[in-house]
């Protein structure tokens, strides 16, 4: 208990500003707490067809909020130079290794769904490492681009330029087959990688090679897509939803050439489109929606904002998706506003991976792109991903506690 006090009780001067980010804190805490009370809500249909306890979904999802909230609250009052190292360092190398070993783990050990092992069984609980590893991921970039890449001269030979990024290559190289295949998570190694290249848009260096890579990137996940069936019949539903629409604006000569027939039909889609277009502004009142009743599997995982809309309307949306970009701002604000190199870039990479999954998540299920069951950060029913945000935001207020104060000017 004593060494517990030690590390929260810190001298004034090891701090620029003492105070953690505590608006970041309470916004983050709101979405906790409403993402419990709709794994109550939303879940009626699967507590039903599983013989669960009406509160089964309701009790974990409060576990783990609570836990959350509790991680966010101890992280905030501790000095980043003092755990931050050693946090990221566990995550990355300790979860990559596990996400590596998982194909080969026995059954007994490992949750498989349709042939993907994404879950590892411990008693009482699973846990998805890949949310973990991502958390790890951003630290490991964020130190490694402070060391390796931000201490480099811009203009350098585009020889030695590529061979500044190899190592991220071979290490992206080795994702590929660990997240996209598999566990076939295609979604989280879109992610990563959309991470990864922003992070290295702020890392000083020279465009043109990352402008190469990014072509690269994009015809490996043509590549990962047409490879699948399952992902290339996602991009079909996709398209038959939409090829009207985008097909449209050209002379009939050309869209004939790129209008397809029988392809499958959007049936997720069209389901999530239809609750959100019957919760109208105010929504038809908390518990009383209909999408979760079968229609569409689990909604309150990654279909909640449907399932949101529908009961609290696109005001209460609005609310829900305020505080989601208030957390996000938060984040961003304190990015730019800390000295430390490692922390701009590490605080930057979490404010990506929460806006990037949330366009990724609303993308899907207004139609917008392909589904990739993406989790909404903060909402959707999972304790994986809710704490591993959770341990990302309270190492994000530790790091706010670094921002150099704004002097008060009274005139």
């Amino acid at each position: 208990m004593d060494y517990i006090k030690r590390i929260i009780k810190e001298d004034d001067h090891c701090y620029i500003n003492n105070k953690p980010d505590m608006l970041l804190f309470y916004a983050t805490s709101a979405l906790i707490i409403t993402s419990i009370i709709f794994s109550y809500s939303l879940s009626i249909y699967t507590v039903t067809n599983h013989d669960f306890s009406q509160f089964h979904f309701f009790v974990r999802q409060a576990a783990v909020g609570i836990v959350g909230i509790s991680i966010m609250w101890f992280m905030s009052k501790i000095n980043p130079d003092k755990f931050i190292d050693y946090i990221g360092t566990i995550l990355f190398i300790l979860f990559l290794s596990l996400m590596a070993v998982m194909p080969f783990l026995p059954d007994a050990l490992v949750t498989e769904t349709l042939g993907a092992r994404r879950w590892v069984k411990f008693p009482g609980i699973s846990i998805a490492p890949v949310e973990f590893f991502k958390i790890g991921f951003a630290y490991f970039l964020a130190r490694s681009f402070n060391k390796n890449l931000l201490t480099k001269q811009k203009h350098l030979k585009a020889k030695d330029e590529v061979k500044l990024y190899i190592p991220y290559i071979i290490l992206i190289g080795m994702l590929v087959p660990i997240i996209a295949v598999a566990q076939k998570d295609f979604g989280q190694l879109v992610l990563i990688l959309f991470m990864t290249f922003i992070m290295l848009a702020f890392s000083n260096r020279s465009y043109r090679v990352f402008a190469l890579l990014g072509i690269l990137s994009i015809l490996g996940f043509i590549a990962l897509i047409i490879a699948a069936p399952h992902r290339l019949n996602r991009v079909y539903s996709w398209w038959s939803m939409v090829q009207d629409g985008i097909l449209s604006i050209f002379p009939e000569s050309i869209a004939s050439k790129f209008r397809l027939d029988n392809l499958p039909e959007p049936y997720q889609v069209g389901h999530s489109l239809n609750a959100i277009y019957n919760g109208g502004y105010f929504g038809s009142g908390l518990g009383e929606g209909t999408i979760k009743m079968g229609y569409l599997s689990e909604v309150h995982t990654d279909f909640v904002l449907a399932g949101i809309t529908e009961e609290i309307g696109l005001l209460g949306l609005s609310l829900v998706i305020f505080t989601l970009v208030f957390v996000i701002q938060r984040i961003i604000r304190i990015s730019r506003r800390v000295e430390n190199a490692k922390y701009h870039l590490f605080t930057l990479g979490i404010a990506l991976l929460i806006s990037i999954a949330l366009l990724i998540n609303f993308g899907g299920i207004t139609g917008s792109i392909p589904i990739k069951g993406m989790a909404v950060p903060f909402l959707s029913y999972g304790g994986s991903s809710m704490l591993s945000l959770c341990i990302a935001i309270g190492t994000v207020l530790s790091i706010s506690r670094k921002m150099p104060k704004i002097e008060k000017r009274y005139s």
